[in-house]
């Protein structure tokens, strides 16, 4: 496992984007804590349910033959041994984006002995896909 954060979050999409469960888990905190919200209503959640959502989505891409689209589009240091990642995620199927995204506030913190882990995550589901292009679109400098 990478010591950097930059490291360490490139491995974490590697795993995301390889669909692989095995890989994830490694980087998930037994703590980990969660809230989504999805057609408006909110879901808490912890570490046991988000394998088996992450199961569920992987199984979902492999059964479709289909990959991820994954963004970073924006890293922010919260104190010196925790970092919030801001992500977006889709999936491409037979080259069709879907119409919506996830965006995911994923904050990981540095565990004596175990590297970066993710602890916590607050997830918007359901954004329409222009929108979080529009987003890396600005973070690229590029108009609209």
């Amino acid at each position: 496992m990478k010591e950097t954060f930059e490291g360490f979050l490139e491995e974490f999409l590697a795993a995301w984007k390889k669909s692989s469960i095995i890989e994830m888990e490694r980087y998930i905190s037994r703590d980990y804590q969660a809230r989504e919200i999805s057609n408006g209503e909110i879901f808490d959640f912890g570490y046991e349910e988000s394998i088996n959502g992450w199961e569920q989505g992987f199984q979902f891409v492999n059964e479709n033959e289909a990959k991820w689209d994954i963004n970073q589009l924006y890293t922010l240091p919260l104190r010196e041994d925790e970092v919030m990642a801001v992500l977006s995620a889709t999936i491409i199927i037979k080259g069709n984006s879907m119409t919506t995204a996830n965006v995911f506030f994923n904050t990981f913190k540095k565990v004596k002995g175990s590297g970066w882990k993710l602890v916590r995550s607050y997830i918007e589901a359901g954004v329409p896909v222009e929108n979080v292009h529009e987003i890396t679109l600005k973070k690229k400098g590029l108009s609209l």
